[in-house]
């Protein structure tokens, strides 16, 4: 399942609301993820293959996610708490029978000889480890956490989801203002965009994303030394939410993101959006991107938005997480699958998105387009993709079908995918 969406400043407090909890909570999810399609090419052991429901045009996953949470302390003056996740990522033996690839970067796998096709090892890792005190207005919170900022963000789509080693302070005396510090010490994303260990014959992940978290979920020195952001969310025009970042990644780059979100009053439904950010890496040309929503919604029933973003021939990143290799963005064009297309340099990009509800049944229909800079790349992308979600009780159940073209001397791409997550 792709992003699940809420408000910045909801992400960013989620530590601390979970405060409110009575002694000792357990919770967590187990997930089972399907891809295939018809791609002659893209995954590593294809060979001009285009079988939908193939065995080498599918992919699939298992994960269990088990967290905890408890109350150390809590009195008039300061509440202390403390909380772990633990994740367990497996194939349940599909790999090599029914599938021949899977979704999650975490694995690794063990040669089993000739003819016999390699052994895709389990992988489990403890996700979360933090402790986190709040004083009046102020939360503390240190540890190995999820993140939601801007540049530097905990990806919920895969089956998969990396996160960090940090130190966050939240606070909230202005009114109508949230003030947010950070260092991010370590993390297990795939920022150097590959996976350490080659699985052969088999692809870490469904084609055309990047890998998510790294070989066995290990974490690595974020950036070159780690990372250092700051950020003000502030609500006092209560139609307009505007936030500003800026983040200073050690011996490696700086960025700055911009936003302000309009949920108009003086027309009810109406919604729109700005976005700019701008990075610099090392000595060389600012990345600089922007992007524009609007939108019309009524609730509970429909959600429509148009949006638009361009990005500068210069420079290294444009808006990407930088925490992964996948590609991701939280631009109001990120393609629904093809992840770090919209975030190319020279790139004019579109998307459009319908949200609703038919008889307790979430639809969904997107497109983006992405016009890259014929000087930089002539693979330009069209993404159609069609989704229906459904809850059964603690069951979710999402069912996509994506087409996608990536321009010249490419064939369209057929795929689907479910997903299934049991919570508990």
């Amino acid at each position: 399942m792709k992003f699940t969406k809420m408000s910045l400043v909801a992400a960013l407090l989620i530590g601390s609301s979970a405060f409110a909890i009575e002694n000792t909570k357990v919770s967590g999810d187990a997930k089972l993820y399907y891809s295939t399609s018809d791609a002659k090419a893209g995954y590593a052991a294809l060979s001009n293959k285009s079988d939908l429901f193939g065995k080498d045009n599918s992919a699939a996953d298992a994960a269990i996610n088990l967290n905890l949470t408890t109350d150390l302390l809590k009195n008039d003056l300061v509440s202390i708490s403390a909380g772990a996740g633990y994740t367990v990522l497996t194939t349940l033996g599909l790999e090599n029978n029914f599938v021949s690839n899977v979704w999650g970067s975490a694995h690794t796998a063990t040669a089993n000889g000739n003819p016999y096709p390699a052994k895709v090892n389990n992988a489990n890792w403890m996700n979360e480890a933090w402790v986190a005190a709040t004083v009046s207005k102020t939360t503390v919170k240190i540890g190995r956490m999820e993140l939601d900022t801007p540049l530097a963000f905990t990806e919920t789509w895969s089956i998969e989801k990396n996160t960090f080693e940090a130190a966050v302070v939240v606070n909230q005396d202005v009114p109508d203002t949230t003030i947010v510090g950070a260092y991010i010490g370590n993390g297990n994303g795939t920022t150097d965009g590959s996976v350490a260990t080659d699985i052969p014959g088999l692809t870490r992940a469904p084609l055309a994303v990047g890998g998510v978290v790294n070989d066995g979920g290990d974490f690595n020195t974020y950036g070159k030394s780690g990372a250092y952001a700051i950020g003000v969310i502030n609500n006092s025009f209560k139609p307009l939410t505007v936030q500003a970042w800026y983040y200073d990644l050690s011996k490696l780059a700086t960025a700055y993101w911009l936003q302000a979100d309009l949920n108009c009053q003086k027309i009810p439904g109406l919604i729109a959006g700005l976005q700019y950010t701008s990075t610099t890496v090392g000595n060389g040309d600012a990345s600089q991107t922007f992007a524009g929503m609007v939108g019309y919604e009524v609730k509970d029933l429909l959600t429509a938005k148009l949006a638009y973003s361009n990005t500068s021939t210069d420079g290294d990143l444009f808006g990407g997480n930088t925490a992964t290799a996948s590609g991701a963005s939280k631009l109001y064009t990120e393609a629904w699958w093809n992840y770090g297309q919209v975030t190319t340099a020279g790139t004019d990009a579109y998307h459009v998105s319908v949200e609703g509800n038919y008889q307790t049944v979430d639809l969904g229909f997107y497109f983006t387009y992405a016009d890259h800079d014929k000087a930089i790349s002539s693979q330009d992308l069209t993404e159609y993709t069609l989704t229906a979600s459904k809850s059964f009780g603690p069951l979710d159940t999402t069912l996509a079908y994506i087409n996608y073209d990536l321009g010249k001397n490419t064939d369209t791409v057929n795929m689907i995918q479910a997903y299934l997550t049991l919570n508990f």
